[in-house]
C-alpha cells in the first residue's frame, strides 16, 4: 500500500471520527442538557463548515467536502439546542468573526489565505470552551470523547493534507487539533475532580 493510498484512507477515517465525535456531543446535549456547552464555539463550527465545503469544491476533494457535509446537521442541531434566538449578540459576533477570518481573507488574498484565516478561527473558536473549563470546576456538558476524537481526526487530516501537498489546511488543522486536545485534557481533569468530590462526600457521609 502506497503512502498516498494510506493517507486517503486516513482522510475517510477522519470523517468517521468527526461524525462520531459530533454525534456524541449532540446526543449528550439532548440527554444531559447544554450546561457547559459554548454557543460561540458551535456556531463557529457550523459557519466554518460551510467554508470547508466550498474549499473542498475548489481543490476537487470529495474527502474534504464529505468531512463537513456529514457533520454539519449535527452541528446545527447542537446550536439549535443552545437556543441561539436568545443570544443574537453571540450569533452576530460569531458570524462577523467567521466572515472576517474566512470570507474576507479569501476575497482579498485568495483561498490559501482564507484557509490560514480559518485555521486561526478554528483554534481561537475553541477558546471559550477552554476558558470555561479553566474558570469553572464543573465540566458538565463537555464530552471528553468528542474532543479527543476531534484531536485524533485532526491528526488523520494532517497526514491526508501532507500527502496531497495542501500545506495551508495542514497548518490550520494542526492548530485546531492541538486546541481540541487541550479541551479534552481539561475536560477529563474537571470530570475527575467532580468524581473525586462525590466520592469524598459519600465517604464522609458513611463516616
Amino acid at each position: 500500500m502506497s503512502f498516498r493510498v494510506l493517507a486517503d484512507s486516513l482522510g475517510w477515517i477522519a470523517i468517521v471520527l468527526g461524525l462520531w465525535g459530533t454525534y456524541v456531543q449532540y446526543r449528550r446535549v439532548i440527554r444531559q442538557g447544554v450546561e457547559g456547552v459554548s454557543l460561540a464555539t458551535w456556531t463557529l463550527f457550523a459557519f466554518m463548515g460551510c467554508f470547508w465545503i466550498a474549499y473542498g469544491f475548489v481543490v476537487h476533494s470529495i474527502v474534504i467536502i464529505s468531512g463537513s457535509v456529514v457533520i454539519w446537521p449535527f452541528q446545527v442541531g447542537i446550536v439549535y439546542r443552545l437556543k441561539p434566538w436568545r443570544a443574537w449578540g453571540t450569533i452576530a459576533r460569531s458570524f462577523a468573526y467567521a466572515a472576517i477570518c474566512c470570507a474576507m481573507t479569501t476575497i482579498l488574498w485568495g483561498w490559501q489565505a482564507g484557509v490560514y484565516g480559518t485555521g486561526v478561527a478554528m483554534a481561537i473558536n475553541r477558546g471559550p470552551q477552554i476558558v470555561k473549563l479553566i474558570r469553572h470546576a464543573d465540566g458538565t456538558g463537555v464530552s471528553v470523547a468528542t474532543w479527543a476524537l476531534g484531536a485524533t481526526g485532526a491528526l488523520c487530516w494532517v497526514i491526508y493534507y501532507e500527502s496531497h501537498g495542501l500545506w495551508a489546511p495542514l497548518v490550520a488543522t494542526a492548530f485546531a487539533g492541538t486546541a481540541s486536545l487541550t479541551i479534552a485534557v481539561l475536560a477529563l481533569w474537571r470530570h475527575r475532580q467532580v468524581l473525586e468530590s462525590i466520592e469524598t462526600e459519600v465517604a464522609f457521609a458513611r463516616g
